[in-house]
């Protein structure tokens, strides 16, 4: 491999010399030196330099596009070259929506490790707005998400089905209610998600379905994590749909409790998600040990 592609890739997508330098242990002298030999070689400048700021130019957009997919193919090489001396090595990078990441992929990921030793992952966490735009700009090779959005691009594969509960503290009045209506909603106040989670997608579907809007809904706030919610809802009288898989912890200390609503049942699958096309091998082989361990057919 060309290492003048391995510095401008770790330059542009960090848009900084001196973290590039950083991450591959080498001078900042040493990068402008690589740098400078690729505009040389292809003639364009790859970057605009504004003061201590730079940007990727056009053409190093598109250098950029092409290195990612010559990493790809190197990636697969390893991978598959290494099966002819009994060895699974390579790098696979794995992306998973918070819910995901923190509650469900933690005992898959340690007994993949415990199989294939000489794999090392990486997993990137995030909404799945950004799990699923780091797929397409082939900076992961497999997301795990939840939410309803259809990407043309992506193929989505059933995992795992999922719950979403309306929770609140032990201690809040309207526990003392059998069931909550659906007028009720509109009255209380509300924790959620912030925009392009995958949950957030799926309570809005399941509240339109019975003809009741987001925006009918008293949000009090929106927090970026799943944990940043729950500690709010121990410390308020908020309420909040959450991922029974989420609060099993707090529903077993009976910290939080979840209310039945009338005539309102969400229910969602998480998903699998690749790009279109036959997946690498090594992405294909993480994907059959999720499924043994979740016992699924895919």
């Amino acid at each position: 491999m060309d290492f003048r592609l391995k510095v401008f890739s770790a330059v542009a997508n960090r848009l900084s010399f001196t973290k590039a330098a950083t991450e591959l242990y080498i001078s900042q002298p040493a990068v402008s030196k690589h740098i400078q030999e690729l505009e040389e070689t292809y003639k364009t400048k790859l970057f605009e330099r504004n003061g201590s700021k730079i940007a990727l130019t056009p053409a190093g957009e598109i250098l950029l596009k092409h290195t990612k997919n010559i990493f790809e193919i190197y990636r697969e090489i390893d991978f598959d070259m290494s099966s002819f001396i009994n060895e699974r090595q390579g790098l696979l990078r794995l992306g998973a929506s918070t819910t995901i990441s923190q509650y469900i992929i933690s005992p898959v990921l340690a007994r993949f490790h415990q199989k294939q030793q000489e794999i090392k992952v990486n997993l990137l966490n995030g909404n799945t707005e950004q799990i699923e735009n780091a797929l397409i700009n082939k900076e992961i090779e497999i997301g795990i998400v939840e939410g309803q959005s259809k990407n043309q691009s992506i193929k989505y594969i059933p995992f795992l089905k999922d719950e979403l509960v309306l929770v609140c503290n032990t201690e809040n009045p309207l526990v003392k209610q059998n069931e909550i209506s659906l007028e009720d909603l509109k009255a209380m106040k509300f924790i959620t998600r912030e925009r392009g989670s995958g949950t957030l997608e799926v309570i809005e579907f399941a509240l339109k379905q019975v003809d009741v809007k987001i925006t009918d809904l008293q949000i009090e706030m929106r927090l970026g994590s799943t944990e940043s919610i729950k500690s709010y809802l121990l410390n308020s009288d908020c309420f909040a749909f959450m991922s029974i898989h989420a609060v099993d912890k707090e529903l077993k200390n009976n910290e939080l409790i979840v209310l039945d609503v009338e005539n309102l049942s969400i229910e969602r699958y998480f998903y699998i998600i690749t790009l279109l096309g036959k997946p690498d091998s090594l992405s294909e082989l993480f994907i059959q040990n999720i499924a043994t361990y979740y016992n699924l057919g895919l």
